[in-house]
């Protein structure tokens, strides 16, 4: 198998198949307790995508793990989320036995189906998250995930009945409200790292409202901001609505309209000239925003300071 080429896992049971396991138990759902995986398959290094979600609790890792082009190590207990199509890659040190202890569940779409979290699974944004942006759980929080992992795996270990998937279904959106909730904290807790985010934040966009680059391509992009910041657009939109209550998009309007009242109040450009400058093709599209943001025109605004 080919290090450098993603090794594409269509179902679990080609996963467990890969690491070693025996024939899981359902053929879209497992559980499956990380001690039970000792190598990596053919090789020190190996590059995955699944088809399928996986929602894993690790600590004690002694591999590598990239994804996003971010490479991390770790021993604490954290937790991350991988959505279908993602690739992400695995490196043990030549010679070494993989190490790890922690839980890992994994669930294919097709279990989903007809169910209401197979459209609510794609509002949890942790699932596009860089690894960086792991979710770090205390000790209390890493057993409630653990117990729920386990109440899904004992589910369908037993007799399969037609209680069975709302159960399942259940216990798995309990674990990522419980997730969710974790990650709100972490926004908060992590202060320093997370306020540092914001002030780069403000001057990247600073930097770019007095660069050539409004006027020539418009306003930033929220991919844009957050490739910048190196973080993922997910993780930025989500700790940016914690702390501010608003969205990379929000800051970005507020940015501009900053901009704009500084130019109406300080510059005789006409109303159309501010807008080019500010990026927009069409002055009536930055007339609108504007009178969304602030409740009176461009130019009322303006005459109030007359």
């Amino acid at each position: 198998m080919a290090s450098n080429q993603p090794f594409r896992i269509k179902t679990i049971s080609e996963y467990h198949r890969l690491m070693g396991l025996p024939k899981p138990e359902h053929p879209l759902i497992s559980v499956i307790n990380f001690e039970t995986i000792t190598h990596l398959p053919n090789s020190e290094s190996i590059s995955l995508v699944f088809d399928f979600y996986s929602v894993s609790l690790k600590r004690n890792f002694n591999a590598k793990f990239k994804y996003g082009q971010q490479e991390y190590d770790f021993d604490e207990g954290i937790m991350f989320f991988m959505s279908p199509g993602q690739v992400f890659g695995l490196e043990l040190e030549k010679g070494a036995t993989l190490r790890h202890s922690g839980w890992m569940l994994l669930v294919h779409p097709d279990f989903l189906w007809n169910t209401p979290l197979a459209k609510t699974i794609k509002r949890y944004e942790y699932f596009n998250y860089w690894v960086h942006e792991a979710l770090f759980l205390s000790e209390k929080e890493e057993g409630t995930i653990i117990t729920l992992m386990q109440n899904i795996g004992q589910e369908y270990h037993s007799n399969i009945d037609k209680f069975s998937q709302n159960i399942i279904i259940a216990q798995m959106e309990l674990l990522l409200n419980y997730a969710e909730r974790f990650y709100n904290r972490q926004f908060i807790t992590r202060k320093i790292t997370n306020h540092r985010i914001l002030d780069r934040l403000e001057d990247t966009l600073t930097a770019y409202f007095n660069s050539e680059a409004l006027a020539k391509k418009g306003l930033p992009t929220v991919q844009y901001i957050a490739d910048t910041l190196n973080v993922s657009p997910g993780y930025l939109s989500g700790m940016l609505k914690t702390l501010t209550g608003q969205s990379t998009q929000q800051h970005i309007h507020d940015k501009l309209i900053e901009r704009a009242k500084e130019k109406l109040s300080t510059t005789g450009l006409s109303v159309s000239e501010i807008a080019y400058e500010l990026g927009f093709e069409h002055p009536q599209s930055f007339s609108k925003l504007f009178k969304t943001k602030t409740n009176v025109s461009p130019l009322e605004f303006r005459h109030s300071f007359n």
